[in-house]
């Protein structure tokens, strides 16, 4: 065999190793830690939701022009949102799901698959629930949990509790429906996109993420514009990433309780946990001493939800997240392959939580924020109680009971939910 034949098969095998092929779990776990800690070095951690309630924002404020409204909706909307692309948060959903996009055409995965009938019920009922729930949580499964923990707020094993509780409910209502309900089957069916195009559509979605980010950061007046390039740069990695490993949390905490599979859970675990670490050493104050100031502030993604807001919300959250048959990013990352269910999730998503959002700062009479005023839980960054060391010892001990409790169940079957 020549030197070009042996190069053009090692090329092919790389195309396929990271363009084709579903990717480890644990490396695909790896890899979203990773670049969570470099989103987080480079300006801000991450979420799904700050996206999603802009392009809420977005609609409702679209719906007040179209009625002429003179107050806006609720007397909540009388100024226009911040642009979709110049919110930090609404970049880093565009840049996600481009990769997500990106991943899916490379690797031929992109087609427009409808569900049925059914489904598309449940995809509006998930989107509201998920909106809600996000909003008494502060945020997904993302910020509202896996962020969360990261950047060591205690809402976020909170929202933990609330997210596999209504993982279960979920679960038990999803064996319900197999077992009594048969309307709506009808319906789905896919709508394949030529090889040929799906490489069209990577190359120009590769184009247009590459062209954003150089002239985000080419603006010389904002330097909050000019972050921007990097920030959908190591979002669209993150869409491109979760896409090729297919890792949606919500499916870490459903698959013990339904089939025994710990594997994805072991990821989340892992994830979290290298996060956490990340986390630390960017928020730890040692550099005060020297006359700095620590890469991230440690407010950074502590929400005061630590109680019963990030349960309820939690709970709230994981319900929706079992109709709609994804997380919040698990939600993003289908939307960037096609599937039409998830991206119905998206509208009514955005809605709910940039209503109840809206309602949350502004409630009552005296127009209070619920957060700040304490009703939703408290504030409790875990360094300020345990130190830096004992926190990372605490989310070390509990991602090992968990991979110890996943795993035994694995082998014993003892917590599977049963039909």
């Amino acid at each position: 065999m020549s030197e070009e034949s042996v190069m053009g098969n090692k090329i092919k095998s790389l195309y396929k190793t990271c363009c084709k092929s579903e990717w480890n779990p644990m490396l695909t776990g790896v890899i979203v830690a990773f670049l969570s800690i470099l989103i987080m070095a480079w300006w801000r951690p991450w979420g799904a939701v700050g996206a999603i309630r802009n392009w809420g924002d977005w609609i409702v404020y679209g719906l007040n022009i179209i009625i002429g409204a003179e107050d806006g909706l609720l007397g909540l909307y009388d100024e226009a949102p911040k642009s979709a692309f110049i919110s930090s948060g609404s970049v880093i959903g565009i840049g996600f799901i481009a990769g997500a996009f990106i991943s899916a055409c490379l690797g031929k995965d992109f087609a427009f698959r409808i569900p049925p009938y059914r489904e598309m019920l449940k995809a509006v009922i998930a989107g509201i629930l998920m909106g809600i729930g996000a909003t008494f949580a502060g945020g997904c499964n993302v910020g509202g949990m896996y962020s969360a923990i990261g950047n060591l707020s205690a809402s976020g094993f909170t929202m933990w509790i609330g997210l596999v509780a209504g993982v279960l409910l979920g679960l038990k209502l999803l064996y319900l429906e197999m077992e009594h309900i048969s309307w709506g089957d009808g319906g789905s069916g896919t709508i394949n996109i030529p090889e040929i195009v799906q490489n069209i559509l990577a190359a120009v979605a590769i184009a247009a993420v590459v062209w954003g980010a150089y002239t985000y950061a080419g603006n010389e007046d904002s330097d909050y514009i000019a972050s921007l390039g990097g920030i959908i740069m190591i979002a669209c990695g993150l869409g491109y990433t979760m896409q090729r490993g297919r890792w949606c949390m919500v499916q870490g905490f459903r698959e013990p309780h339904m089939t025994g599979d710990c594997t994805l859970a072991k990821s989340v675990a892992l994830s979290i946990l290298l996060l956490a670490i990340g986390g630390a050493v960017l928020k730890y104050s040692v550099p005060i001493a020297h006359g700095g100031d620590p890469v991230l502030h440690p407010a950074n993604y502590v929400r005061g939800t630590f109680g019963w807001g990030s349960i309820v919300g939690g709970f709230i959250f994981g319900l929706g997240a079992m109709l709609a048959g994804g997380c919040g990013t698990g939600t993003l990352w289908r939307v960037g392959e096609g599937q039409v269910k998830l991206i119905m999730v998206v509208p009514f998503f955005a809605i709910a939580n940039s209503l109840m959002t809206k309602w949350f700062q502004n409630f009552g009479p005296d127009e209070i924020n619920l957060e700040k005023a304490g009703k939703l839980g408290s504030y409790m960054y875990l360094p300020d109680v345990m130190g830096y060391g004992g926190s990372l010892l605490l989310i070390a001990f509990i991602m090992m009971v968990w991979y110890l409790v996943v795993t035994w169940n694995e082998d014993t079957n003892k917590l599977i939910v049963p039909m």
